[in-house]
């Protein structure tokens, strides 16, 4: 009797064994489920489609506030020759001495970046500037003071027009997201400040910030010393590790309104 006692047990060890065994099979299995769910969410973020798979037909608008000036050519010490405004032709004059399709050409397919700086492709294949890529051009900055320059969400009067900084888009529905999806960055000497319009969760590490009524540490792109011209390398791209840049944004156009104001080393506005 004791032997057959002692029998059942090790029959229900082993069946608690196997138990245990079958479990873990399923978690295991679970769990590799849940990471191809995980890789494929990712991967989708991407556009799929290869044929004219880009965001087109972009426009700028770009302003400076009190005591700031910008032009694409570098004019001097003299601030009378510089600009408030860039349009979106002295853009384009930029953008044609470098060989560049100029706004309306260009098609800015998915890239990514840490940096704002180095982009590659969805396979991790480096990709270059205004390519079917990311838009790229130089703008020179000058002040009639020293201070360090943001951009604004403020409205201002500007040469007798509003203006603020903001993304905009006229698509409706699902391709409205694509102004969750775009980027714009602001390199002076090999470090880049990111603009996220409709900031959500960074990603790929990236470091990125959206505009408001305030001024703070976070939200300096660059410092200009008094009547010092500086030429900031500005780059305009699809961020494609962006839940938003997926197949509903093709084709979309967009609208990037920049209002560039200076503060002190207090953050408090000039003007």
């Amino acid at each position: 009797m004791e032997d057959k006692t002692i029998l059942e047990l090790r029959q229900e060890l082993e069946k608690l064994k196997k138990a245990q065994a079958r479990v873990k099979r399923k978690f295991t299995f679970l769990l590799s489920i849940i990471a191809m769910l995980v890789l494929i969410t990712a991967t989708l973020a991407w556009f799929t489609l290869s044929n004219f798979a880009a965001v087109n037909d972009i426009n700028l608008k770009i302003s400076t506030a009190p005591e700031l000036y910008l032009d694409i050519e570098n004019r001097g010490t003299d601030v009378s020759l510089w600009k408030k405004t860039l349009t979106n032709e002295m853009v384009n004059t930029s953008l044609r001495a470098q060989n560049a399709p100029t706004l309306d050409q260009q098609l800015m397919d998915p890239v990514t970046t840490t940096n704002g700086i180095t982009f590659t492709g969805q396979t991790g294949n480096s990709r270059n500037a205004n390519a079917t890529t990311y838009i790229e051009f130089k703008v020179w900055f000058i002040s009639t003071a020293d201070m360090w320059v943001h951009l604004s969400g403020q409205t201002a009067q500007v040469e007798g027009k509003d203006a603020t900084t903001r993304c905009t888009t006229t698509e409706t529905g699902a391709k409205a997201d694509v102004t969750k999806a775009v980027r714009v960055s602001y390199e002076d000497s090999g470090s880049a400040a990111i603009w996220e319009p409709n900031r959500g969760t960074p990603v790929n590490g990236q470091t990125t910030f959206d505009v408001g009524q305030t001024f703070s540490n976070d939200t300096r792109l660059f410092k200009l010393d008094k009547l010092t011209p500086k030429q900031i390398t500005f780059r305009i791209w699809a961020e494609g590790n962006d839940p938003e840049c997926d197949n509903d944004v093709q084709d979309a156009n967009v609208t990037f309104e920049m209002l560039f104001g200076g503060t002190d080393e207090n953050n408090a506005a000039f003007g």
